[in-house]
């Protein structure tokens, strides 16, 4: 299984990077974790063939490209739509019409960031755990 796989984070907002940086530590878990800041780069990066993450945690709100837009051009593609890698939003949004959008182009989650850190931070443990026990087309033939 790839759990111990590297960890996607797609984030432009550098206070959102550096809490979701600390939650992570906090964790203790022994994945690399990798911040994707510009989401331009995120689709050349997903399809390096040695980069085979365990999860992807993705804004929606980021300049250039929203996350709704970056889910369907890693949808589209096809080296990186094989890998068959768990895509969650995290957003501040909790409207319906973005976790409608977001479960339209296939999204395994959505989660609002929240402002406080031990709540926040059981949030993304509650989602590490769980993908950790999911199999996934990619990991169940490892």
């Amino acid at each position: 299984m790839r759990t111990n796989s590297e960890i996607i984070i797609i984030e432009d907002d550098e206070d959102d990077r550096m809490l979701l940086k600390d939650i992570f530590e906090s964790l203790n878990y022994p994945n690399k974790i990798t911040f994707i800041e510009d989401p331009m780069d995120a689709v050349s990066y997903l399809a390096d063939p040695v980069v085979n993450p365990f999860i992807i945690f993705s804004d929606i709100n980021m300049p250039k490209i929203n996350g709704f837009e970056l889910r369907e051009e890693i949808l589209s593609d096809e080296i990186v739509s094989i890998k068959c890698v768990p895509y969650i939003f995290l957003s501040t949004s909790k409207s319906p019409e973005n976790v409608l959008k977001a479960y339209h182009c296939k999204a395994q989650g959505y989660f609002k960031k929240e402002s406080d850190f031990s709540i926040f931070k059981t949030v993304i443990q509650n989602i590490m755990e769980y993908w950790s026990k999911s199999l996934t087309p990619t990991n169940s033939l490892l």
